[in-house]
């Protein structure tokens, strides 16, 4: 027989089974629909979903606010959209289940430019969301808001970086205008002193710019620049190295319209600038604004998307121009800023190639051959007298590849086949892979124990160059330690292309090695990035009145080398568009590069071509194996056709997704390296 029980446990109970049943809160009257964008990374499922807002959420869930939503029986992150007086479902709505956040961080434009940054490279909404907005950092969302006064004003507005080109692209921008300009700034140009004075004037006109630049060192030199000109609250610096606290807090001051002016990195190519008048862009060519996650955007082409989407000016500048700046001044977007030839003349450096006379091949047999010419070591001399010089070494280390002494095979680790190296002048060689040490190692061809250096590394030119200048500092800079400035004292610089240091005053000479290692990359860009490498570097030395000279060391005959004699980067890059249309590649073709598991690369090919009409001109190449597992094939169309292109890809990758199809397809549209 039992006991009643206590009254105490029979009013809680009470409570709970009340809890439980009580009435869900009623749905808002006003805009009671929400438009979510889901989490979801499926092609077939890359579009938004409606959804009912509860009254209790009704003030939270505006357009770019975080939501949580109920999608295939999981609790997923999304993104409110819109608000609607009605829905065009026919089914029953789910309600939102919670906002996670009600600060606004995914704008109108800003979800308008992710669209169109998908649909450009046949990726989904929330990929690109996910590079465009950073995490939530609830601590930093909860401090105290710097919005009540407006941005402070530019503290300067000259214009003095900007004295050698016409005024038009400016004069356009202090007006609210939209000008677009391919800028190849003149040899030795402080092109962050140009990026901060137009960024200046346009904040003075009462709209934002964003700046970018390629690493986190000229993202340095280009704050400092913004300091003096802009004032240290007239800007904020966005960039993934910031760590993900900073990087919010810099996300949300840009978003709340703190200052006019964002900085950054590839990162900040999403930035939500209020009132968008400038995107600019300093040297597009480097590899560094290539994303690395799905669906892998381009920072140009967001910048470029931007100032269409937004009406708003746009720059891309450089010492050098890359193929697709090219292309953008031959399809009428963006016109040429450059200035006259004459200022050109004047500015550059005098530049030479080993070995392009008869007089110096007379007096040095080897100078097209050797490493380091009898000419060069004079240049060096030379310019020690006044100042730095500069080597650029296109390998880091000391001696990053070796090979057999008797038979030139490469030496190779016993037990993963990895390349044999020296990283210094003691100590046996070792795996650069596994780092296994080769004390015993023997060649497998010939068996000769001797190895001798394929290529000669940075570390190792510099420790040549002090013996061959006693006295002198060396100093190297690479991916180990990159040095952002020397003084304009007597040293010799070392460095690997795109770690060279700015020198006070500029360099006294340049001395460009192993052109052929340049040019022998196994990429088909390899010519054009070479040319970019070696521009930037010979853009740091002095004009040729002041004694500047630049010594590349390569074939007197090849033309990447003819067009930095000439300093001629726009007739460079206009050739290299031209071959480029003759052997369909991009930018003059429409390129997307599919890898994968056999199977899935050739049912996506299959599904994808009655996707296309038949004038599109649909060619495939390969599949081509990179390992046991994957095989990797590219399709292409001419240019015309290149929306079509994208456009099938996605619905043959959502048809295969829809049907569950074994296999993943990576898709890269228009890939920044290929070879």
């Amino acid at each position: 027989m039992t006991s009643e029980p206590p009254e105490q446990l029979t009013l809680l109970r009470d409570t709970v089974r009340k809890s439980r049943t009580k009435e869900p809160a009623g749905i808002t009257s006003s805009l009671p629909v929400a438009r979510v964008a889901v989490d979801v990374s499926l092609p077939h499922l890359d579009r938004p979903f409606d959804y009912l807002v509860p009254d209790d959420l009704a003030e939270a869930a505006q357009p770019g606010a975080r939501v949580k939503v109920r999608f295939a029986g999981k609790d997923l992150d999304g993104f409110v959209l819109e608000r609607l007086a009605e829905s065009d479902h026919d089914g029953k709505l789910s309600r939102i289940r919670k906002v996670v956040s009600p600060e606004q961080v995914l704008t109108p434009e800003i979800a308008e430019l992710c669209r169109a940054v998908a649909d450009r490279y046949a990726g989904v909404f929330p990929d690109v969301t996910r590079l465009a907005v950073p995490p939530r950092h609830a601590k930093v969302e909860g401090e105290p808001l710097r919005c009540d006064q407006p941005p402070p004003p530019p503290l300067s507005t000259s214009r003095s970086a900007w004295s050698p080109y016409p005024s038009g692209f400016l004069d356009a921008v202090e007006r609210s205008e939209s000008p677009r300009a391919i800028w190849t700034a003149v040899p030795g140009a402080d092109w962050t002193l140009a990026f901060a004075q137009a960024a200046a004037v346009c904040a003075a006109a009462g709209r934002g710019a964003l700046l970018l630049a390629p690493d986190a060192r000229d993202l340095k030199l280009l704050g400092d620049a913004c300091t003096a000109v802009l004032g240290d609250g007239g800007f904020v610096t966005l960039s993934a190295d910031l760590g993900p606290t900073a990087r919010y807090r810099a996300f949300l001051a840009a978003l709340r319209g703190n200052a006019r002016v964002v900085i950054g990195t590839r990162a900040a190519a999403f930035a939500p600038v209020a009132n968008l008048g400038l995107v600019a862009m300093w040297d597009d060519g480097d590899d560094s604004y290539a994303e690395a996650r799905a669906p892998y955007p381009h920072a140009r082409e967001v910048l470029l998307l931007r100032a269409f989407k937004q009406n708003c000016a746009a720059l891309l500048g450089g010492f050098a121009r890359s193929a697709e700046a090219a292309a953008v001044i031959e399809s009428g977007f963006a016109g040429e800023l450059i200035a006259d030839r004459r200022v050109i003349r004047a500015a550059a450096p005098e530049v030479h190639i080993t070995g392009e006379s008869d007089r110096e091949l007379a007096r040095d047999p080897a100078a097209r051959a050797a490493r380091l010419p009898h000419r060069a070591f004079e240049i060096a001399r030379e310019g020690l007298l006044s100042g730095p010089v500069l080597v650029q070494n296109p390998r880091a280390g000391y001696l990053p590849s070796l090979v057999c002494q008797t038979c030139r095979a490469p030496s190779r680790c016993a037990t993963c086949a990895g390349t044999l190296r020296l990283m210094g002048r003691t100590g046996p060689a070792s795996c650069s892979i596994c780092g296994r040490p080769a004390a015993d190692h023997r060649c497998p061809e010939c068996g000769d124990p001797r190895m001798r250096a394929a290529v000669v590394g940075a570390r190792r030119t510099a420790e040549e160059l002090g013996r061959a200048f006693p006295g002198i500092v060396v100093r190297t800079s690479g991916s180990e330690h990159m040095l952002d400035r020397v003084s304009d004292k007597p040293a010799l610089i070392v460095a690997t292309p795109g770690s060279e240091p700015v020198a006070d005053g500029g360099y006294t000479a340049a001395l460009l090695l192993d052109g052929w290692l340049m040019l022998a990359r196994p990429d088909l860009r390899a010519p054009e990035e070479a040319v970019r490498r070696w521009l930037n570097a010979a853009a740091l030395v002095r004009p040729a009145p002041a004694g500047g000279t630049v010594i590349l060391v390569g074939d007197p005959s090849a033309l990447p080398l003819q067009a930095i004699v000439r300093w001629s980067p726009e007739g460079w890059a206009t050739r290299e568009v031209e071959e480029r249309r003759t052997a369909r590649l991009a930018p003059a073709a429409k390129l997307a590069e599919l890898t994968g598991p056999s199977a899935a690369v050739t049912d996506l090919i299959e599904r994808l071509r009655p996707l296309l009409q038949p004038e599109a001109g649909l060619e495939v190449l390969g599949p081509v194996d990179i390992d046991d597992e994957t095989v990797r094939a590219v399709v292409r169309t001419p240019r015309a056709a290149g929306t079509q292109l994208v456009r099938a890809l996605k619905e043959a990758q959502a048809a295969r997704t829809t049907k569950k199809n074994p296999g993943s397809v990576r898709i890269q549209v228009d890939p920044p390296s290929f070879g």
